[in-house]
Parts: structure tokens; sequence; C-alpha cells
């Protein structure tokens, strides 16, 4: 991955008359990474994206994109950046194409080049067979995905998606899925959502704010390692006692999750490879041995429950 630093926010802070929605909050977004910026409601996360496009100033802090300060020179950072509110910006009236046009020239396009950004972006966001249809008469994934074009009309560096599947069935979530992973190709983007599974499966890397504090940054590979192989699920035919599980090496604790399955905790080396061993020799029927992975939910869970704030951020970078 290429190591330059395009989004560059120090500081920020953001109050609305005596409530402070930010506190504090510093991260980067590097070239070529897609970023999961998570928290509960109301935890700043709409704020943030606001300011870092330039929508609304900040009480204190920096936002910088690609060297470009968004107060000091924010026509250079702005062209730099493709965002999609939570609510898609289109027009119902309007056609595709005569939308994205439109966008195009509201991006200050050279007349010359608006056909070609206009293939791209339709050819990227899986419109090209729907450019002579009305926004209004187009089902919500496909509104989504004009929304999507319309951010990306302009061949911006960095992509900000606020909620891009929200509303969508399973389906249309997929498809966006996959049109997200093919931007972060060739982009850095930014996404918030509150579909952590997908995040999960989407992003290199989370943030979590909680009451506009950053409480958690770290790649999604090192949050999957945080729980790498503490636990393994087995399942058994023909079960034994739990008295007999826990006598296995490696050991230390049994947890039943029904009849055949159960839970094994270990605190260093993994009890795989005995678990097989002494299934195989006392005939249990070992027909499942599956490694736990810590799971984004638990974590975001873990750390956005009602307690207090801490005053430094968790941190792992891998």
């Amino acid at each position: 991955m290429d190591s330059t630093t395009l989004v560059k926010v120090e500081n920020l802070t953001r109050f609305y008359q005596k409530h402070c929605a930010i506190n504090q909050l510093s991260f980067s977004l590097e070239a070529g990474e897609v970023l999961g910026f998570l928290g509960p409601n109301g935890a700043g996360k709409t704020t943030t994206m606001q300011i870092i496009t330039g929508n609304l100033a900040p009480s204190e802090g920096q936002v910088s994109i690609n060297g470009f300060d968004i107060i000091e020179s924010p026509r250079q950072a702005k062209q730099l950046i493709g965002y999609l509110p939570e609510h898609p910006p289109v027009y119902r009236d309007a056609t595709v194409d005569e939308f994205l046009k439109y966008c195009a020239q509201l991006r200050r396009l050279k007349r010359a080049g608006i056909a070609t950004a206009m293939a791209q972006a339709k050819a990227n966001c899986g419109l090209n067979d729907v450019g002579h249809r009305l926004i209004g008469n187009l089902s919500k994934g496909y509104q989504q995905r004009v929304g999507i074009a319309q951010a990306i009309i302009h061949n911006p560096l960095v992509v900000i998606l606020d909620e891009p599947t929200i509303g969508l069935d399973p389906i249309q979530i997929r498809e966006i899925r996959s049109l997200i992973k093919t931007l972060g190709k060739e982009r850095s983007v930014i996404i918030s959502s509150h579909i952590l599974s997908e995040v999960q499966a989407t992003c290199d890397r989370v943030l979590i704010i909680r009451e506009g504090k950053l409480i958690y940054n770290a790649s999604i590979e090192a949050l999957e390692n945080q729980g790498k192989e503490l636990s393994i699920t087995v399942a058994l035919k023909q079960p034994p006692g739990i008295e007999y599980l826990i006598e296995i090496d490696q050991v230390e604790h049994v947890e039943t999750i029904d009849d055949n399955r159960f839970r094994l905790y270990f605190n260093s080396s993994s009890p795989a490879e005995s678990v097989v061993k002494a299934s195989v020799e006392q005939q249990w029927g070992l027909y499942e041995l599956v490694p736990d992975r810590a799971s984004l939910e638990d974590l975001f869970i873990e750390l956005t429950r009602d307690k207090p704030v801490a005053g430094e951020s968790r941190e792992s970078r891998s």
C-alpha cells in the first residue's frame, strides 16, 4: 500500500452551543485504504464527515486533504473529495444521465471530458442500462448507486460514504459491498455504517468513536487476531461429560453451547490436536472443530455500552 496520507484530521473539536459533539479527534487515512468509521447514534460520526468534506466548520482543529487545508484551501481540498450523505442527494425527476451531467458541471469538469466521466462513473456503479430512466422510478439500491456515481464523477482521491447500505435488502447490500471494494482498489474510502459485518468484510481498518472521542483504532487483521485461537468450538456426536473435556491438554475452561457443541478455552497453545486424538480414542464422533475469531460486533458492544469513556484510545496497527 502507498504510504501517502490523503486525509489528516488533527485535534478536531466541534461544539453545538455548550454540547461538545467531537472532542480532540485525530486520525489519518492512507492512500488505497478503506476505513470503517463507527460509533453509536450521537457519537459524532456525521458531524466529523461533514467537517472533513467542508460542509461544517470545526470549533477547533484542522483537516487536510492531500496537503490542502479544508478551511484555508477549500476549493482544492473539496475537489479531491467525493461525498455520499446518508440520504442520497439525487433529483427524482431527472434521468440518471441528466443528473450525472449536472453533477459533472457542478464539479467544473471540462465540457470535452464530461461524457467520458459519466461513462466511467456509470460503468463503475453498474448504471449502464439505466441512464435514460428517471431516478424516482429506480429501486432504492439503484438510487444508492446513482448517489455513489455522483460522488466519484470527478474521479476524487477520497470517497466518503455515510450509511451507503441503509434500507437495502441483502442482495442490494451485497452489490453495494462489491462496488465499495472496487472503489477501494482505486481510491481511499471512508465508510460509516451500522452493519458491522459488512464493515469487517469490506474495510482495511476501523475507527470507533464514542461521545466524540476516539476509543479504538486498529486494522481489521489486528481485530481478528485478537481472538485468534483463544477458544475453539467443537461438535461431538457422542459427547462425554464436561469433566473429560476439561482434562484434555491445554484446555482451561469448557462452555456448553448445546447438547453436542462445546467451546474450549485455553491460554496459549491450541488443544485442537489433543481434541482430535481424544475423540478418535474415545469414539466421541468429532464432526466440527472451528477456531473462534473476534467479531467487530462483539468489540463494538464492549466498547460502546454504557460505561465511562477511557481517556485514551485503544490502538493497534499491523
